[in-house]
């Protein structure tokens, strides 16, 4: 724990400007970012007495070895680099909106050759339109269905789209007339766009075009006496119309808007959104955050505004955002949001009428929400900070092991060896950190050795990465194979190399004491001593520390003992993931590992040009030769390994042991 005044810049070297501040702890880890108006006042109110600081803000604080800055022109600007460094750096105590749900978006793949209707969820894809997002997958799948009349766009999968070309016969759909079928040529590639175009118009809400464009072709069909046409544009009309009631009426038609409400306490705050779109509720969501400092609604409110159109722009920014208090200033936001939409953004706090009356609702959402938060025993701060002092008191650590790495070690009666190692990060799994190792010094089940050798892989790459001076390296990568520093490896979806993490002030391994011993004895090599290690041995639950004869045991009620446990039951579901996968790939390319020179690369692309082995097994030495990297004298190898494979097994004379031909049989 550090000391705030061991790193205090002098009140003369901090600028009197607007500008964005890091926080960095000892090994150069940015843990918060921030912005201020003015650089001096803000930083200063950090450096106050610990006992009139937020408990988590003296944290912070103590947990931070330097501070840095970086001056800019206008507190917009501070408002951009503030979000791009939240997002590059991942800062642990910056509020992190966590939706409390999954939801679901009905999303069209503009960034294909023919777009594609389909749900989707999880992070946002660059070129696919978004709409929603909605309460329940079924709600997309009804709203989809009654539009397909009117817009038959494509929604199969790429391997049904794929099929149907290679045999010139559309699916279901193309035959009952809720799919164009570009599939075979019923329509081309701009004019499926163009249909794509004008489903995502009626999605955003400029509904009153279409239904008047169908209304006076409905008319002019009636009059030439094309009734059959007429009544079927009358069926499109009722479609779209059943489509529109499945949203609620809230506001005026013309009403885009996005209403966003707080419920908090001095811990945690929770936000709910409403999209309305065409007057209409198109989708809600909703996001948890924890308190890292007294942060007020205004805070709260512009922290969510960052969340939600960060990665926006255009349209996806509406024309009016209703909140329950205004950023202070709230220049420099609206004009940040106006940027992203290119176009004036209202930003304002409703006062009377319809949009008030509707706010008081999504707030009503967001109290829900907070109580229904505190319900959930891994997600409450209270609980898992009381779980980690109950394991440092255990444990009789100096401090609580804020960052905790659990190994793991899997296997199937001695073959394919791996490992995993998970890691909880405030009591919460960090998943971007987790990594799995392939065991290729031995084989057999020795966890012994191979919980040795993990730990000693993963502690000598953080050694590696220490003594690298201004790069990063490089992690083992996902099959456990070291890289040397300068290669291309993993990276982060930002481009960034993917560290091989920090040092965690606990390691679990999931075992008893033989493992313990392991894993102490790797570090101790390493000449690492401050960091702790335990193991939770299955049967009983003990936990057990390098070299006492007898375990520690804690209460089956203890929040501590329950925070373990699930730091090894992830270990032990990640390992056994990785382990299967192996497995099964395997078992899917098992004729193939007898060829000799060929290596897991080629019998992937063989598989994945034909495939399946089966497929494989039917074609012929030159089709063969046309997958990149396969020779004929490759191919011919292949061809004999696989048809040597379909032979039957020899019968054998249990008296004599031997081999019976086949005319014998």
């Amino acid at each position: 724990m550090a000391d705030p005044s061991s790193y205090r810049p002098s009140p003369g070297q901090i600028p009197d400007s607007p500008g964005v501040y890091r926080f960095r702890d000892e090994h150069r880890r940015v843990i918060y970012v921030g912005k201020a108006k003015s650089l001096r006042q803000r930083l200063s109110s950090y450096f106050q007495d610990l006992a009139g600081l937020h408990p988590r803000t003296a944290t912070m604080v103590t947990t931070a070895a330097s501070v840095e800055w970086t001056v800019v022109g206008t507190e917009v600007e501070a408002l951009q680099l503030e979000y791009t460094w939240i997002k590059e750096f991942d800062p642990r105590f910056n509020v992190k909106y966590r939706d409390d749900k999954s939801y679901p978006f009905l999303a069209v793949t503009m960034n294909e050759e023919f777009p594609r209707v389909q749900v989707m969820r999880g992070a946002k894809r660059k070129g696919v339109r978004y709409f929603g997002p909605y309460g329940h997958a079924w709600a997309i799948r009804e709203t989809v269905d009654l539009l397909l009349r009117v817009f038959p766009v494509r929604t199969c999968s790429a391997g049904v789209f794929k099929r149907s070309a290679q045999i010139g016969r559309p699916c279901l759909l193309g035959y009952i007339d809720k799919c164009a079928a570009p599939c075979v040529g019923r329509i081309s590639a701009e004019d499926h766009r163009d249909l794509a175009e004008e489903f995502c118009d009626f999605m955003a809400g400029r509904t009153g075009t279409h239904l008047r464009r169908l209304e006076a072709r409905m008319r002019e069909a009636s009059e030439e006496m094309e009734y059959e046409r007429a009544a079927r544009l009358r069926d499109d009309i009722g479609a779209l119309t059943r489509a529109m009631e499945k949203q609620a009426v809230v506001l005026a038609d013309a009403t885009d808007a996005d209403l966003i409400a707080l419920a908090e306490d001095e811990l945690e705050a929770a936000v709910q959104i409403f999209h309305v779109r065409g007057g209409r509720v198109r989708g809600q969501r909703g996001w948890v955050t924890d308190k890292v400092e007294p942060l007020g609604s205004a805070d709260l409110v512009e922290h969510a505004l960052q969340q939600l159109y960060g990665e926006e722009k255009g349209e996806a920014v509406p024309k009016e955002v209703l909140v329950p208090a205004l950023p202070e200033p709230v220049e420099p936001v609206a004009e940040w949001l106006a940027e992203r939409r290119g176009s004036r953004v209202s930003l304002r706090v409703p006062r009377r009428g319809d949009k008030r009356a509707l706010m008081e609702t999504v707030g009503r959402n967001a109290q829900q929400a907070l109580a229904l938060h505190k319900t959930k025993r891994a997600s409450d701060l209270t609980t898992r900070s009381r779980a980690l002092e109950e394991i440092a008191e255990a444990l009789e650590l100096d401090s609580a092991p804020l960052r905790i790495e659990c190994f793991d070690v899997s296997h199937l009666q001695g073959d394919d060896v791996v490992a995993s190692m998970v890691v909880f990060e405030d009591g919460l799994a960090r998943k971007s950190e987790y990594r799995r190792f392939q065991i290729k010094s031995f084989a057999g089940q020795d966890d012994v050795r191979a919980m040795h050798e993990v730990v000693s892989r993963r502690f000598r790459r953080y050694l590696a990465e220490r003594r690298e001076t201004g790069e990063w390296a490089v992690p083992e990568d996902d099959e456990g194979e070291a890289r040397e520093p300068g290669e291309a490896g993993p990276r982060t979806p930002e481009g960034r190399p993917k560290r091989f993490a920090y040092p965690p002030q606990l390691v679990v391994v999931d075992g008893g004491q033989p493992q313990v011993a392991a894993a102490r004895r790797a570090l101790d090599e390493l000449g690492i001593d401050d960091v702790a290690v335990c193991g939770l041995a299955k049967r009983l639950e003990e936990v057990w520390l390098p070299g006492d004869d007898d375990p520690v045991v804690l209460p089956r009620s203890s929040e501590g003992l329950y925070l373990l446990q699930r730091v090894r039951d992830e270990a032990h579901r990640f390992a056994i993931r990785y382990q299967r996968g192996k497995r099964s790939k395997a078992l899917r390319t098992g004729p193939l590992d007898a060829v000799p020179g060929l290596g897991e690369t080629r019998r992937q692309a063989l598989v994945k040009h034909f495939g399946s082995v089966r497929k494989l097994r039917a074609a012929t030495v030159e089709q063969m030769c046309e997958v990149p990297g396969i020779g004929r004298r490759t191919a011919e190898l292949v061809a004999a390994a696989l048809a040597e494979s379909t032979r039957p097994a020899p019968a054998v004379n249990t008296t004599t042991g031997e081999i019976i031909d086949d005319d014998e049989r």
